[in-house]
């Protein structure tokens, strides 16, 4: 079981997550993670959902996970809704590290990403609380202002009933997060970490909630790329029950994500 700490940087998405019309998940070891995805209880689980099932043993090298500065300036709202669900996963990462000056860099970012999406004020007014927190390295007063955006975020979302940047920000969590369980499996093989990479109807779910958006939406370059290379995740995350995934798997998988990472951080043709 994860401490109260690890979800501390994540309630956010959590609340994303389960405005998608599913109950938050349960933290679940990985050898259940793929046996609790059934039918209408399936939701997308946050990157803390994936990071706690790792069951890796010893701690994961967790700044060795970050990665450079990204754009805070894309003009396109469904790129900068898969965008910000990585920036959500990149601060769960800076939690875990205890790096107060990583989680005031991404906390800033979100503000940014969030900001241009049109959340709340309340949302916005948050951020000078999580700099805060985060500058006296009080943790727990970090995951209860967080918490308390959780709400501020799921009001703000659903009042303005957008449903589509709601899936956005949780596959973009999603992506982020198993980019970052596969490359920390790679850095210190573990079969009972590689089980939870074995995700195909996880994967069939996340490619029919994208299919949900409206179809003017769905036409934009980055989505249609994001939903075609779904296709070829979901068929190397499709083990054989009772198989482990080899090193040369979960390789292959990190491959993919990253790949379907680039693309968001990067791809300038959409609309």
């Amino acid at each position: 079981m994860s401490s109260p700490r690890q979800f501390g940087a994540l309630v956010l998405l959590l609340g994303i997550c389960a405005v998608i019309g599913a109950a938050e998940p349960a933290r679940l070891p990985a050898d259940q993670m793929a046996k609790a995805i059934q039918n209408d209880s399936i939701s997308i689980p946050s990157p803390g959902e994936l990071f706690a099932a790792l069951e890796k043993p010893g701690k994961p090298n967790w700044t060795g996970q970050y990665r450079g500065p990204m754009p805070t300036t894309y003009k396109n709202r469904a790129q900068i809704a898969l965008n910000l669900g990585g920036l959500i996963a990149d601060g769960f990462i800076a939690v875990e590290a205890q790096d107060s000056q990583q989680v005031k860099n991404i906390g800033t970012d979100i503000i940014k990403l969030a900001k241009a999406l049109g959340v709340s004020q309340n949302v916005l007014s948050r951020g000078n609380s999580i700099n805060e927190f985060a500058e006296n390295n009080d943790w727990d007063a970090l995951q209860e202002e967080l918490e308390a955006t959780q709400n501020e975020v799921k009001a703000s979302m659903q009042s303005h009933s957008d449903q589509d940047l709601v899936i956005l920000v949780s596959v973009g969590g999603w992506v982020r997060g198993t980019q970052v369980v596969s490359a920390s499996v790679m850095q210190n093989y573990d079969e009972r970490a590689a089980k939870v990479l074995r995700q195909p109807e996880l994967v069939k779910f996340i490619h029919s909630k994208m299919n949900d958006i409206s179809p003017g939406l769905h036409e934009e370059p980055l989505i249609k790329d994001v939903s075609e290379q779904l296709n070829g995740i979901e068929k190397l995350v499709s083990f054989p029950p009772g198989k482990v995934p080899s090193a040369d798997d979960v390789r292959k998988v990190n491959e993919a994500v990253g790949k379907v990472m680039e693309a968001i951080q990067t791809k300038t043709d959409t609309k």
